[in-house]
């Protein structure tokens, strides 16, 4: 497929439904507060560092996005709120009229009906390229590993560093990271953290949240926490750090 791939200050145009593209994310995962801080200033403020694509053949339809956000490092290790981390790190950054010094990916998405084809691998060399055009020297990513919902119970700490016997990652989309480039750092314990009362999780879920204990959630990489007593469920999601060198 002959793609276009531009940022969306280029591309103004498909801003208004950038978000409207079919994708796979489950609806839970849509509900963490901390994307407020992001996704409304991405389609203004940050578009910079978002990149779009649509394929040159059908031009004017989106088939791909990448969404990176700029932070300020405080120079040490990568923070163990993943995420959310960066995010709100960039916010406090603009915020404070500082200059962010570093740059993390946040999501690729593509379009439902193209999955499977290669297009992420094309979106994560895309985003390499364009930080490095940017100035920066290295591009970082808290990656949601995309079997790990199969195995909920399995520590993140066990399942991000199990590998083939070919030394590449167990998980195919760490594996695309790997292949890249990338460097498996660490783990990011509380990537993202979304909370509800349970009539919000059963509207987001269809799941009957009435028992207090752990909920397994199709798709999501851990157990989630239910406490109907207190008329609270918690979702804490573990990510793992990739370092992708850039010079």
């Amino acid at each position: 497929m002959p793609l276009k791939i531009t940022t969306l200050a280029e591309r103004p145009e498909f801003a208004p439904g950038i978000w409207d593209m079919d994708h796979t994310w489950h609806p839970f995962m849509l509900e963490d507060p901390i994307a407020d801080l992001f996704y409304p200033l991405a389609t203004t403020t940050l578009s910079e560092y978002v990149l779009v694509a649509d394929d040159e053949a059908e031009p004017g339809r989106l088939v791909a996005r990448a969404s990176m956000t700029p932070f300020r490092s405080d120079g040490s290790e990568l923070p163990d709120d993943g995420w959310d981390g960066v995010i709100r790190s960039g916010w406090l950054a603009r915020a404070r009229g500082e200059t962010p010094d570093a740059i993390s990916a946040l999501e690729i998405t593509i379009r439902r009906d193209l999955l499977g084809t290669g297009l992420s691998s094309v979106m994560l060399g895309a985003m390499r390229e364009h930080a490095a055009r940017l100035g920066y020297r290295e591009l970082v990513a808290p990656v949601r590993p995309t079997m790990k919902h199969l195995e909920p119970h399995t520590l993140m700490s066990e399942y991000a560093f199990r590998n083939r016997a070919d030394g590449l990652p167990h998980d195919a989309w760490l594996r695309v990271h790997v292949r890249a480039g990338g460097k498996i750092v660490k783990v990011a314990p509380r990537s993202m953290v979304v909370a509800g009362t349970p009539a919000e999780w059963r509207k987001w879920t269809g799941l009957p949240f009435d028992r207090t204990g752990t909920v397994e959630v199709p798709g999501a990489l851990s157990p989630v926490h239910c406490d109907v007593e207190h008329d609270h469920v918690v979702y804490v999601e573990p990510n793992v750090w990739v370092s992708h060198p850039l010079t």
